[in-house]
């Protein structure tokens, strides 16, 4: 039987503001996507069960490109599989704008194709009915 909630995917989209970068480069760790995961991932869990549910943790990241403060950064959550009180989800993260400092204090551009940065499959738990 399909669950007509597998296949969910819900996104967001959010500046990364200067204040969070941490590090040279202007870097941003690593945990703030993940944050945004679990922003992305309450919103599924409202959408799919009605309730916020928890994160309860992750079987795989993977960091591929870097996050940097004046990015906009778009996370997004897929639902992959449904269980009575879980559901497991591929998280993916994608840099859609990238600051350019070299080019003044405030430029910015959109990249014609989205940087992926970050990859990790989540479970969802839920309360039970």
């Amino acid at each position: 039987m399909n669950d007509p909630r597998l296949g969910l995917t819900v996104t967001h989209r959010r500046y990364v503001p200067h204040a969070h970068a941490h590090y040279g480069g202007s870097l941003v760790d690593g945990a703030y996507t993940l944050g945004m995961f679990g922003d992305v991932a309450t919103e599924a869990a409202i959408r799919m069960d009605g309730d916020e549910g928890l994160l309860a943790g992750y079987s795989a990241v993977r960091f591929l490109g870097p996050v940097r403060a004046g990015d906009v950064l778009e996370a997004t959550v897929e639902v992959t599989r449904v269980g009575r009180r879980s559901r497991e989800l591929r998280c993916t993260a994608q840099v859609v704008a990238r600051a350019e400092p070299e080019r003044g204090a405030s430029a910015a551009r959109m990249l014609d194709t989205p940087e992926i940065v970050v990859e990790a499959t989540a479970t969802l738990v839920v309360p039970a009915a």
